[in-house]
Order: C-alpha cells, then sequence, then structure tokens
C-alpha cells in the first residue's frame, strides 16, 4: 500500500524537548539503580506481582537487567518510529493544510507514552528492589489502574482533539 501522506519536518517545541530529556534521564535513572543496587540484592528476587500488586513469583537478581534493557529498546524503537508521522495511521485524512498539527499531536503522545513506559520500567525495577531488600511487599492494588489511565487518558485525548479538528475542516 503506498502511503501519500505528506513528509514535512517538524521542529520540537519545549514541551517535546521536556518529554524528551525526561525520558533520557529516567533511562540514566534505571541504569544508575541497577548498578548502585545490583551487588546488594539477595540472588533470589521479587520478578513477578498479580493484578493487585502482590508478589506471585521470584527469579533470579540476573532478570533485572531486562527491566533497563527492554525500556532502552522501546525508547529507541519509538524514537525511530517518532521521526516518520507520516507512516502512522490517522483517523481523518492528512493533507498538507492539516498535517503539521495532526503529526505534531501524534509525535507528542508517542513522547509521552515513550516517558511512561521508561517510568513503568523504572518503578518495576524499584519496586523489585525494594521487595528483594524487605522494604514493601509490592506495588499496591492501585498501580495497575493508575498505570493505565496513565495510558488512556492522553491518548483519549489526542483522539478527540483529532475527531475535534476533523469536524471542524468539515
Amino acid at each position: 500500500m503506498k502511503n501519500n501522506q505528506p513528509k514535512i519536518q517538524l521542529s520540537m517545541t519545549a514541551t517535546d524537548n521536556a518529554l524528551e530529556i525526561l525520558s533520557v534521564l529516567a533511562i540514566a535513572g534505571i541504569w544508575v539503580l541497577l548498578l548502585l543496587f545490583y551487588s546488594n540484592l539477595p540472588e533470589k528476587i521479587p520478578v513477578h506481582f498479580n493484578s493487585a500488586g502482590q508478589i506471585d513469583g521470584y527469579g533470579s537478581k540476573l532478570t533485572l537487567i531486562f527491566e533497563p534493557l527492554i525500556a532502552s529498546i522501546l525508547y529507541i524503537g519509538l524514537t525511530f518510529l517518532n521521526k516518520h508521522p507520516h507512516l502512522f495511521n490517522y483517523l481523518s485524512p492528512i493533507t498538507p493544510e492539516n498535517a503539521e498539527y495532526q503529526y505534531r499531536m501524534a509525535t507528542r503522545l508517542i513522547r509521552y507514552i515513550k516517558l511512561i513506559i521508561v517510568l513503568l520500567f523504572a518503578f518495576i525495577m524499584w519496586t523489585s528492589i525494594q521487595a528483594a531488600t524487605s522494604y514493601n511487599d509490592g506495588f499496591g492494588i492501585k498501580f495497575l489502574p493508575v498505570f493505565l489511565a496513565l495510558i488512556i487518558i492522553p491518548s483519549l485525548f489526542v483522539l478527540a482533539k483529532s475527531l475535534n479538528r476533523k469536524k471542524q475542516n468539515s
């Protein structure tokens, strides 16, 4: 399928830069957490939590490497994807007149989601470290609804703005 959406270069706004900087700091922070605490952890640590946020699985402390590794891979992948907003699917046809607005909304949402994902992995690792050292016993029941809300609400906001813009242009 051929993509006929306009290809334009978006400049970064202060908000875009702030989201990128926070994401990079969070990536660096999660690697620093791993390096700081790894040697002091017991060989067996909590590695899985149920939907109520309680520990329900243990494994090797070596599994902690996956949090910063997966977070870094996702960050890099989403960063690459964000450089090509003309390849995204949109609710309304992209024209030269609406391309900048639609692309900016979509790329900002990706940046926000990227930050939330990296923070999620940092939080999971921090909680695992704390649980392994007996400072807590899991995430707590509020974790899952809060995380879902942090992803779904901004996505719905962008969806609503995009649909509203579509109605205004009709």
